[in-house]
């Protein structure tokens, strides 16, 4: 290993010379108290920054290791510190001059969400972050002094104010700590309460707005119904009461602007946990729950819709149904098949964002258009059977049609972000017909999974896999794009990234076993938690900008590739 002192001695040697030699200074640093790894040099400066990491020994650093002994805790700890990097980023940069990139230095901006990371990984002896760095140039010569400027002043002052224990506000991150055991606790108790989901009293589910993910300062605070309030003993904040969502069917009504998709999509992200002040931190939901909405034009390979759609009359089958042009009904359709196959016990639904025809049929079209003239068979009518046989629990929104109170347990109206039990009340205006229909067909629900993914599905070009992933929206796979803007769960693009790298990583590894579709993605998280995702980060030299994501965000992704081969 070089030292901080043969770094100066070649930055002064290669300085106004060719952006390429840059190259040269690829390696590791002793710097005394951290180590400093060049790992990738941008070819020049208009290119992505240079790929950098700091190395601390824990004897330096001294994070006491109770705080991050256990994998949640863990996580807690780097996402705090990743957060901090980046604010110590904008407190300690000096003015850089230079074309292009020159002077960039970024590290993961994390959202509302703690995420698992590899932005900054903490274990009993080191701690190391992993960040960008645009090297400095004049066109396309190399401006060494600038480089020594971010290497010399600027990184040392980062490292110092976030990498150092004694030097944190330790009292927040111990905090944190303990807010991330409380949330992961509730979390495990769910189920054993009866459980799908659980909104704090307190809580602030409004946003800034549509494009904030800030709580609005202004905004009401939830508090639940008296009828459905539970309370949880957390370790650190006592006991905590709040709205208790059941195992069943919940129905969320009420007028419009009145806060129902408010409070959907905060029981979307509650399979995550948040931030303190982010108002959502105590809303807390089943970790396999699942968005899943009408999908115009999407994909769909060989996935068995014949629970709700079947005797189409061009005569095309639905036990292996693909498509490259999905509609609204077979397209939610399949994503509530797939979503059970990827292990989704609970199903989150806005009749807003749902194909009308798929959701429901009044009875009126049903005395019009005979069952046997229709393939659909409208989710209102398979919900009830999917719990009680399958325990597969829906919370909806609903405000158009009152034939849902027929299959609900539990109904809540929102009246300017007040939340009521109007359970008894929509009881007895329930008509009963939805109850007569599913009595009548005594559907009795057999899915079996056996979709295996085949070995090809993401081919070798001749520089290999190209991967990448634009904002939340897209991944590019050897220049095919995926649509993923309908996988409503994702919050990251490093969570993007990261599918890419576990899907190549997959190809090469895994698909060649034959592996059920289910049980590849159980192999790929046993890799995971066995050696970290930084095990996949490392698959591109450590780049430190991978986030977790989940199983059914992973498997979502596979189903919506246009290549998928099954």
């Amino acid at each position: 290993m070089k030292n901080s002192e043969t770094l100066k001695k070649d930055l002064d040697r290669i300085d106004g010379k060719s952006y390429r030699l840059y190259k040269e200074l690829e390696g590791e640093y002793d710097f005394g108290d951290y180590v400093l790894c060049i790992d990738h040099v941008q070819g020049d400066p208009f290119a992505a920054p240079s790929r950098i990491r700091i190395v601390v020994n824990q004897n330096i650093s001294k994070f006491p290791k109770e705080i991050f002994d256990n994998k949640n805790k863990n996580i807690a700890v780097s996402d705090y510190l990743t957060r901090e990097f980046y604010l110590n980023i904008n407190k300690c940069s000096q003015k850089v001059f230079g074309s292009g990139k020159s002077g960039l230095i970024a590290i993961s901006k994390c959202p509302q969400e703690i995420l698992e990371r590899t932005s900054i990984i903490i274990d009993e002896n080191k701690i190391e972050a992993r960040f960008y760095v645009g090297f400095p140039a004049r066109g396309r010569s190399v401006l060494s002094k600038e480089l020594e400027k971010i290497l010399y002043n600027v990184i040392p002052s980062i490292i110092e104010k976030t990498l150092l224990y004694k030097n944190i506000n330790s009292e927040k991150l111990i905090s944190r700590v303990r807010l991330v055991e409380d949330q992961e606790a509730i979390r495990t108790h769910l189920d054993s309460r009866g459980l799908v989901a659980f909104v704090a009293n307190g809580s602030m589910l409004p946003r800034e707005s549509g494009i904030s993910s800030k709580a609005l300062t202004l905004g009401k605070a939830f508090i639940s119904p008296k009828e459905l309030e539970v309370e949880f003993n957390t370790k650190s904040k006592g006991i905590i009461r709040g709205m208790g969502i059941k195992k069943g069917i919940t129905l969320i009504v009420g007028g419009g602007y009145h806060g129902k998709s408010t409070l959907l999509r905060a029981l979307e992200l509650g399979v995550y946990n948040h931030i303190e002040g982010d108002g959502r931190e105590l809303v807390i939901t089943d970790g396999t729950a699942l968005k899943v909405r009408a999908e115009d034009s999407r994909s769909i390979t060989k996935t068995d819709i014949s629970l709700f759609i079947s005797n189409l009359p061009s005569g095309q089958g639905t036990t292996q149904f693909s498509t490259q042009n999905a509609s609204g009904s077979t397209s939610q359709a399949a994503s509530i098949i797939e979503g059970l196959e990827s292990g989704a016990k609970v199903l989150l639904i806005d009749e807003d964002t749902s194909a009308t025809n798929f959701m429901m049929r009044d009875d009126l079209m049903q005395r019009l258009v005979s069952k046997e003239k229709e393939p659909i068979t409208p989710f209102i009518e398979i919900a009830g059977p999917l719990y009680k046989q399958k325990c597969i629990s829906t919370i909806m929104v609903v405000g158009s049609s009152g034939d849902f109170f027929d299959i609900a347990d539990c109904v809540v109206q929102l009246d300017n972000y007040r939340a009521m039990d109007v359970t008894k009340e929509a009881i007895d205006l329930s008509l009963g017909h939805i109850t007569k229909r599913v009595s009548e067909r005594a559907l009795t629900i057999n899915i079996t999974f056996n979709r295996i993914i085949k070995a090809g599905t993401i081919t070798q070009g001749d520089k290999g896999i190209k991967i990448k992933a634009t904002c939340l929206s897209t991944l590019s796979i050897n220049r095919e794009d995926i649509d993923l803007r309908a996988v409503e769960q994702i919050v990251d693009n490093e969570q993007v990234n990261a599918i890419g790298l576990i899907m190549k990583w997959a190809e090469v590894n895994i698909m060649s076993k034959g592996l059920g579709f289910d049980k590849m993605v159980d192999n790929i998280f046993c890799k995971l938690n066995k050696d970290g995702l930084k095990s996949i980060d490392n698959l591109k030299g450590g780049s430190g900008n991978l986030a977790m994501p989940r199983r059914q965000e992973i498997m979502a992704t596979y189903n919506r590739y246009r290549n998928l081969k099954v």
